[in-house]
């Protein structure tokens, strides 16, 4: 499969990322990694996905030989410089976000060269296939099934809400292989080939229009043994790794797990277009961004504990709640703003048509999915209560 781009996904669902401002100040122009990169830039003007992977560009904070171990003033100066060269990485956000991260950390080195460099390069696209019709916020009790049979693992099952995986050539799995005590201790972690015999994907089409969603059947897939990452029936602690990253990755700067426009871009838009609002809307505006800030200072913050090597935490739970209500909040309110013109399908604020427009439309309907996708936000609020505040369990209803 071949890297992909913001036109290619045109139409799926997938929102391209805000394009950050170039850094004006804070970074010397001097500073010897500025200019290597640069350097690097002028040799490579129009780089492939394949050479921004090989020159460690694509997650430079991942280790050597797939990143360059860079702290976050160097992952900012890398990016500057690849924004003042008009250079995008590859888009991959399940397989660079979630499954990469997974396999450096639990993969054997033969593992991680057979998936790490494509994965990067986004030559291979990953879907995760985690839900399951009766197993999505209670993802213990999965049923998809894992049997060994020789050199090989036979995969039963079926798994649902599983985004772009009509596009992935590779799947993360998590599967049972015991039903002896907890859940939790029968589960084991698995790389799927999308176009292994017995993968069946059929797609569910949301209320966007868009097709990003799907359902995967999967009959008697088999699965070399080599397949599994870390131990049989370890699964469960390597999915936590998995969702870990992924609700760090979810919380990115824009409103729509981590695309799309942000607050800031709805007060921007507000103000150079003199939209018209009520002293109401006025506050909801303030507290709008408000809420952006603090996230964005909370992302920071989880950020420098990845860095550091600690793997994401409860605290990633609590961006995630904060952030999926604050899509929302960003989404409805720019529809408010729209006036009578929200009731058409291609009309921000301010009047906001075409592209621009069709974007703010297209949030509010996709913001409804903000509290329910990546956990649910029960889900969410349960784990800070008991992880975070120590709190007793849930009682069930």
């Amino acid at each position: 499969m071949s890297s992909r781009t913001d036109e290619q996904h045109e139409g799926r669902g997938l929102l391209a990322p805000m394009t950050p401002a170039p850094l004006e100040e804070g970074f010397d122009s001097d500073d010897p990694r500025r200019v290597e990169i640069r350097n690097w830039l002028a040799q490579h003007p129009h780089p492939s996905g394949a050479d921004l992977a090989g020159a460690q560009l694509v997650a430079p904070h991942w280790p050597a030989p797939w990143g360059r171990g860079a702290d976050v003033e160097y992952q900012l100066l890398i990016d500057d410089e690849l924004s003042r060269a008009h250079v995008q990485r590859p888009i991959n956000p399940i397989g660079i976000g979630w499954a990469g991260p997974t396999i450096l950390y639990a993969g054997t080195p033969a593992q991680q060269e057979r998936w790490l460099p494509k994965l990067l390069s986004g030559e291979e696209f990953w879907c995760q296939l985690f839900s399951e019709p009766n197993a999505g916020s209670d993802l213990a009790s999965l049923a998809t099934s894992a049997v060994r049979d020789g050199d090989e693992w036979l995969i039963t099952g079926q798994k649902v809400w599983t985004s772009y995986a009509h596009i992935s050539t590779w799947g993360i799995l998590l599967a049972r292989t015991s039903n002896e005590g907890p859940h939790q201790k029968g589960i084991s972690y698995f790389i799927c080939p999308m176009n292994a015999p017995g993968v069946t994907v059929r797609p569910l089409i949301d209320m966007t229009g868009d097709h990003a969603f799907n359902e995967v059947f999967l009959d008697e897939v088999r699965l070399p043994a080599d397949y599994l990452v870390g131990e049989v029936n370890d699964g469960w602690r390597l999915a936590k790794v998995t969702l870990g990253n992924e609700r760090v990755s979810l919380s990115g700067e824009g409103a729509l797990w981590g695309r799309g426009a942000t607050a800031k871009d709805l007060v921007d838009e507000v103000r150079t277009k003199q939209v018209p609002h009520t002293a109401l809307e006025r506050d909801d505006l303030v507290k709008c961004w408000s809420h952006g800030e603090i996230l964005r200072l909370l992302r920071l913050r989880l950020l420098s504990a990845a860095l550091a090597g600690r793997e994401p935490g409860a605290e990633a739970s609590v961006r995630k709640a904060l952030a999926d209500d604050h899509g929302q909040e960003v989404m409805t309110l720019a529809h408010r703003l729209a006036g009578t013109a929200g009731m058409l399908s291609g009309r921000g604020p301010g009047g906001s048509d075409g592209a621009e427009g069709a974007a703010w439309h297209y949030g509010l309907l996709y913001s409804q999915a903000l509290t329910i996708g990546g956990g649910t936000s029960a889900v969410q609020r349960n784990i800070i209560a008991e992880r975070v505040l120590g709190l007793p369990k849930d009682a069930p209803s």
